[in-house]
């Protein structure tokens, strides 16, 4: 009985640091393709930083809480914002920037809460030392940590995510059309990368959180 308490208070947790991290991360892919010309987002309601329009029902909340209810490693997303990339201005260079909007808003939410952390009580030389009831501090950690997981994970290439766009971008155009087609598998692929790949995925986060861990 308590260990499925503390699970249900790890996964709730998880969410309310999520939530914020995802939605800040989709708006600011609408925020960035609006400066350079496609409104697809704001017409869809999208540039809000209320989370309602965002949250996937599966990928926002029920996924992530299951695994982190079993102790898996811990994966969720929001509804990708609509992007026109033929309404940009200059498509191929603004749809980079735009799909790089993303990630970026992440590293510098994880920076922010890097510099909070060095200036609360707490910190030790080599490390952070939690007293049992530091909420606060659990949760900032939790959210740094989260987000430098979000941006490593997005600028994976692979389609759907935000890195494969920096492929596409410097890709031929006569490969363009073959990479476009394998975004109709992309969902598939990523799924088997993150459930028969852990190993290397843990190699990328361990890699990301090791940096951040230095600011601290």
């Amino acid at each position: 009985m308590e260990l499925a308490l503390l699970r249900i208070a790890t996964a709730a947790k998880f969410l309310v640091v999520l939530v914020p991290s995802v939605v800040l991360h989709e708006v600011a892919h609408g925020v960035v393709a609006l400066r350079y010309g496609d409104d697809t987002a704001k017409r869809a309601g999208r540039l809000t930083l209320n989370p309602i329009p965002h949250i996937d029902a599966f990928g926002s909340v029920i996924l992530p809480a299951i695994l982190a209810m079993v102790g898996a490693p811990p994966f969720g997303y929001a509804k990708p914002v609509p992007v026109n990339q033929s309404r940009l201005r200059d498509p191929r260079n603004h749809g980079l920037l735009v799909s790089l909007a993303g990630p970026a808003t992440n590293i510098v939410l994880a920076v922010l809460v890097a510099m909070v952390l060095r200036s609360l009580p707490g910190l030790v030389e080599g490390g952070l030392r939690l007293s049992p009831d530091s909420l606060l501090l659990e949760m900032l950690l939790l959210f740094g940590v989260l987000n430098v997981v979000l941006a490593a994970f997005n600028l994976l290439p692979l389609p759907p995510l935000d890195g494969s766009e920096v492929v596409a971008r410097f890709l031929p155009n006569r490969w363009l059309p073959a990479w476009f087609k394998l975004r109709r598998w992309s969902m598939p692929l990523l799924f088997l990368v993150i459930f028969l790949l852990p190993g290397a995925l843990s190699r990328v986060f361990d890699a990301a959180l090791r940096v951040w861990l230095l600011l601290l």
